[in-house]
């Protein structure tokens, strides 16, 4: 959508039907990626130290399964009646802008249900993501020492350059979304709109495309898995099997 968009430099269909399926589409990939990143975080917790309590059935299915359906299903519904079935009209739409304007009716019309998404469905979930992810990396730690363990630093060190850069990247990502959204909220301007639309709404992208770097860069051998395979891809065909007939001219 946002390619045909650039491509045009306008709206194409331009009716309300279409921008409130794009902005849900949009608000709801986006907000139930950032709130699983969360759940994750703080489950990763009970796996490293309480791994046998998903050995029961039950319990798996209660603290492992249900948070991440509930949130999914959490994400899914909550955008469904604020955006899908919110009371619109077309004029709300700015069909020559990116993503509509990416003016969803409840964020102008009921300020407060807007910042309740903005605080709690999205801001405080940087939040858990930072926290939870720099918690765990220090109770590893203080865990390791007492017990008077050697800690195993190369194993550390990976665990921790990869949490700090999911922690970092998910930072990065929202928290100029969510100050420019308050901002909005509060004292809303068409400078402030612009910037919002055009470039900070566009960093979301950047999570899925770098999400997956960050996971498979860490995991053990991924790096001689690579130059294996570059080295093979490199190497010479076989020549086994190939004759070269040499004539002479007499």
């Amino acid at each position: 959508m946002c390619l045909d968009f650039f491509r045009l430099s306008y709206i194409s269909p331009a009716t309300g039907i279409y921008c409130r399926g794009w902005m849900y589409i949009e608000s709801t990939l986006d907000a139930t990626n950032e709130l699983l990143a969360a759940i994750i975080s703080i489950q990763r917790h009970t796996l490293i130290f309480r791994p046998h309590l998903f050995r029961n059935t039950i319990k798996r299915y209660v603290f492992y399964y249900l948070p991440l359906l509930f949130g999914v299903i959490y994400r899914v519904a909550f955008y469904m009646g604020t955006i899908v079935f919110y009371p619109c009209d077309n004029s709300d739409w700015d069909f020559t802008s990116n993503m509509c304007g990416d003016t969803t009716c409840y964020l102008t019309k009921n300020p407060a249900l807007a910042m309740f998404d903005w605080i709690v469905n999205t801001a405080l979930l940087a939040i858990v993501i930072m926290l939870a992810n720099i918690v765990l990396i220090i109770k590893v730690i203080r865990q390791r020492l007492r017990q008077q363990r050697a800690i195993s630093w190369s194993k550390q060190r990976r665990m921790t350059i990869q949490l700090i850069s999911i922690s970092s990247l998910y930072l990065l990502i929202w928290i100029p979304s969510i100050i420019f959204g308050l901002i909005q909220q509060i004292s809303p301007t068409d400078e402030i709109d612009e910037i919002q639309t055009d470039y900070v709404e566009d960093l979301t992208y950047f999570i899925c495309l770098l999400i997956p770097w960050i996971g498979i860069g860490m995991l053990p051998d991924f790096k001689k898995w690579m130059l294996k395979q570059f080295r093979r891809l490199r190497k010479p065909p076989n020549a086994i099997g190939t004759t070269i007939v040499r004539t002479e001219a007499h």
